[in-house]
């Protein structure tokens, strides 16, 4: 049980790593004109960056909450 845990701990952390460069990324690739458009609403740049961080965000609670199971199953033993 412990090495399912560990595993998928590893993936959920590789994950959060991969979403925090992709919002990077999409945060340098952001150009003057995205920032000085006259739309109503968020440009999609923006759309794109809050998909990512709010990725990585799912991710690290994912790995946080693998994290505490595992704890508890150390704790048991």
């Amino acid at each position: 049980m412990n090495i399912f845990l560990t595993l998928l701990l590893l993936l959920a952390m590789g994950a959060t790593l991969f979403m925090l460069i992709k919002g990077i990324v999409t945060f340098l690739r952001t150009t003057e004109e995205d920032l000085k458009s006259g739309q109503g609403g968020p440009s999609a740049s923006s759309l794109k960056q809050n998909r990512a961080m709010f990725g990585r965000i799912l991710f690290q609670a994912l790995a946080v909450i693998i994290l505490v199971l595992l704890m508890m199953a150390k704790g048991n033993q």
